[in-house]
């Protein structure tokens, strides 16, 4: 009894620990105090950037929620909207924290002249009794750069998903769900109503939930349940604050690089942040929707070696496997294309009945479906030949195969593939029945070294690298037949 017991609080504590210590332990059971609001991981950015030669003065009118959406609940929606409609005050509070702008109240500026109004009205009245050399109010600051844009997307459940198990009473799962928020911002000269600048963020909002339960008789007519778990919801607010920020951050550096404001710093540093502004810049130019991070990865040649087991497919009953080991080259035409060649040493056997080494040599065009990603699929096939060890019989054959290639870096990639061969003929086994040919199989792991210059994403690209090539070996031959015509003796 005892021994169950201390078993039902072990697999508990292990389905708690497997909930997330993190969230789990940090339960909010006591009222909290107010606090000063968080800061994103973009605010300490702009609150670091150097200081302009002179802050611009901007105006923001109305930074609005241009998506229209209502929450959704599960019975449909209620009329909360999905964002916060306060995008116009946290432009401002960015503006304020970059120190690169002065803000001007421009949102409620109706109520900023009726207040102006009555301070003429008093201090006309005051004057005419008491004191008439009152000074005047002075002016308004004018904006020389308005601020325009919003939030103009809100997309729901653009990934879902989740995972779960239950075994003999005791299970756990989790679940989550991913939103995205979308903001552009644009500055527009007041004098001249160009658009001097526009930017572009989006920001993920990730919800997770993690639960765990335990259903159990313990002893005869004694029921254990136990269930616990959280959910974790990342704030929308939150989410719209770093992506107005990061707008605020891109909009100073991409005006810095174009001359329509200056920083008051050295200019290695001014380099340093637009370099590290264009290498993110360029990173998010290649970054697809899931974060699907397209690069020029895979050179033009390759070599690879890989080893794994055979196994035959023949006349025997009762294959084994054996060892295989492969190396081989490859050299792409384009990202997708490639073919190589390879040889194979492997042994094929069967219990108690067959059993020989073999030697292989295969020719394959092989197609990579993503080359601009760092795990992609890979399809082959091809034409070859199977020799024994000795070499007194040889078999012609066909294989294809597939496989998934991982890059662990630029140059070195880790491959895992099946291959499988059918050979014109019926005695690989050294025994002919049945109307099927031989056919064998290679489950292989592989490394893949990859060298010369990666190939270039973009068609046209590639396509003027090669005329260039052809220009540049043409220009080497005209050179050389000029110099053969220099060394000629004269007569």
């Amino acid at each position: 009894m005892h021994y169950k017991f201390y078993k039902v609080i072990a697999i508990i504590s292990c389905a708690l620990l497997l909930s997330g210590c993190g969230a789990y332990f940090n339960q909010p059971i006591v009222i909290e105090n107010a606090r000063m609001g968080e800061s994103t991981k973009v605010t300490k950015t702009l609150r670091d950037f150097p200081n302009p030669i002179e802050p611009v003065v901007v105006g923001v009118y109305k930074f609005r929620d241009q998506t229209g959406q209502y929450k959704p609940t599960e019975t449909g929606s209620t009329f909360s909207t999905a964002v916060t409609q306060g995008a116009t005050t946290i432009l401002i509070k960015a503006l304020e924290d970059s120190k690169w702008f002065v803000p001007i109240e421009r949102e409620n500026l109706s109520n900023l002249l009726n207040e102006r109004n009555i301070i003429r009205s008093t201090r006309k009245e005051y004057r005419k009794n008491k004191n008439p050399d009152e000074p005047q109010l002075p002016p308004l600051l004018y904006a020389g750069i308005i601020l325009e844009g919003g939030i103009v997307s809100y997309d729901t459940n653009i990934i879902t998903g989740g995972l779960g198990a239950r075994y003999f009473g005791v299970g756990a799962s989790t679940q989550y769900r991913q939103d995205r928020i979308t903001v552009y911002l644009r500055a527009v000269s007041t004098s001249s109503g160009k658009i001097l600048k526009t930017v572009y963020v989006s920001k993920t909002i990730l919800s997770q939930a993690l639960d765990a339960n335990f259903f159990r008789y313990v002893t005869f007519r004694r029921l254990l349940e136990a269930e616990t778990g959280f959910t974790k919801n990342e704030p929308t607010q939150m989410a719209v604050s770093e992506a107005i920020e990061k707008a605020v951050e891109s909009l100073i550096i991409e005006g810095i690089e174009d001359k329509l404001w200056a920083a008051n710093s050295d200019t290695q540093t001014v380099n340093d942040i637009i370099t590290n502004y264009k290498a993110e810049q360029d990173e998010a130019h290649n970054t697809a929707l899931y974060e699907r991070y397209f690069k020029e990865r895979r050179g033009k040649k390759s070599i690879f070696i890989k080893g794994g087991t055979a196994l035959i497919n023949g006349d025997y009953n009762s294959p084994e496997l054996s060892y295989s080991v492969r190396a081989g080259a490859r050299y792409y035409f384009n990202p997708f294309l490639n073919v190589n060649a390879s040889i194979n040493k492997f042994e094929l056997t069967n219990q108690n009945a067959f059993s020989e080494g073999f030697n292989a040599i295969d020719l394959n065009a092989e197609v990579t479906l993503l080359p601009f990603e760092k795990l992609s699929p890979f399809f082959f096939g091809g034409m070859g030949n199977v020799n024994t060890d000795d070499f007194d019989r040889t078999f012609f054959k066909f294989q294809y195969g597939g496989g998934l290639e991982y890059l662990v870096s630029n140059n070195i990639g880790l491959s895992i593939n099946a291959t499988h061969s059918v050979i014109l003929g019926d005695k690989l086994d050294n025994i002919s029945q049945g109307k099927r040919d031989d056919q064998y199989f290679n489950f292989s792991f592989g490394l893949n070294w990859y060298f010369d210059n990666p190939i270039k994403m973009n068609k046209k690209e590639r396509k003027k690298k090669k005329e260039d090539g052809v220009k540049l070996k043409e220009l080497r031959e005209r050179n050389r037949k000029i110099r053969k015509e220099n060394l000629k003796p004269r007569g």
